[in-house]
């Protein structure tokens, strides 16, 4: 804590939303008196940067705070982490049974520079409520009748987000799979790599139904009053799949601020810590002891529910992506 204090800052990398920059930087700043020099765009859009930094000898970045794509595609594979386990101090932390499943945290691979925090169910289906009436979509080959052909907005699966994360869950799933995907881009579908006007498209009655949103702006604007209905995925019978969305961290090698780092990534991943960040995000946390009252009850997640941000679901996005390929070709 002392030579945290005397380095004066951590520098974490993140998404751009102003909630995850508020999650990750006030409580903290005001319990230790350490600043968070916190930077977006995302960390996928980063990853070049800090790449060419790296080559020429500049280790500026201390945390890493983002999706799972992000890891495994990139920092990984160029060996950007280190292990975070070595890290871990604070007893509640290191106790297994404060983690779900009683055999502490979640590592994403096998060398564990990847703490999983928040692996919730998603929500895969966004709908207008005064355009789409609940119970219209019990089933996601609801969505290939032909009322709904041109009236569907898809977060481009081709890009990471949750748009892929979708896919690959349709992909996966024993009941959708490769012929469900060919149909259902077949309803002549619109496309979006915007997640904030995706949402808003649906918000305002311009199309009245959305594939593979961001969660969390949804959740904003719903909380805003704007119209929009996140489809309780326990209606669907194929049901949902469980992601961390944007909760998952790492702490890159030669950080720039190694011992304030520590102190960080000690924080975010207590109680206090996660509780913060999973209230400001519409989370769940991976700690048993962090409330789950403020999110819907059907995020929590279930046992054997499908995972799309493991290395074994990256590795199916190969054939997924032929598929998408062949079908969005020329889009």
């Amino acid at each position: 804590m002392a030579a945290a204090k005397q380095e004066g800052k951590v520098v974490v990398v993140g998404t751009t939303q102003d909630r995850m920059r508020d999650a990750l930087t006030s409580a903290f700043q005001q319990k230790y008196g350490i600043a968070v020099e916190y930077t977006g765009p995302t960390s996928r859009e980063k990853v070049p940067q800090i790449q060419a930094e790296r080559q020429a000898g500049q280790f500026n970045w201390d945390v890493w705070v983002d999706g799972t794509t992000t890891a495994l595609t990139a920092l990984i594979p160029m060996k950007m982490l280190d292990p975070i386990e070595p890290v871990l101090m604070l007893p509640e932390v290191k106790d297994a049974k404060a983690w779900r499943g009683g055999n502490g945290p979640e590592y994403l691979d096998k060398d564990k520079t990847v703490l999983v925090m928040t692996p919730f169910q998603r929500g895969t289906l966004f709908v207008n409520s005064a355009q789409v009436k609940p119970g219209d979509i019990k089933s996601y080959k609801d969505l290939l009748d032909p009322k709904w052909k041109g009236k569907i907005l898809i977060d481009d699966p081709r890009g990471a987000g949750p748009g892929q994360a979708t896919f690959t869950f349709f992909y996966q799933h024993p009941e959708l799979g490769p012929d469900f995907i060919r149909a259902l881009l077949k309803q002549d579908v619109q496309l979006s790599r915007d997640f904030a006007q995706e949402v808003d498209t649906i918000g305002q009655g311009r199309l009245p139904i959305l594939i593979g949103g961001a969660d969390a702006i949804a959740n904003a604007r719903i909380k805003q009053g704007v119209p929009v209905t996140i489809v309780d995925p326990r209606t669907i019978k194929e049901g949902s799949d469980v992601s961390p969305a944007s909760g998952a961290v790492g702490i890159f090698n030669k950080p720039a601020h190694s011992n304030a780092a520590k102190v960080f990534i000690n924080w975010l991943l207590s109680k206090e810590g996660q509780t913060i960040f999973v209230q400001t995000q519409d989370f769940v946390s991976s700690r048993v002891d962090v409330p789950t009252d403020t999110v819907e009850p059907w995020r929590v997640p279930l046992p054997g529910a499908i995972k799309t941000y493991t290395q074994q679901a990256i590795e199916l996005r190969e054939p997924l992506f032929a598929i998408l390929n062949e079908a969005l070709a020329g889009r």
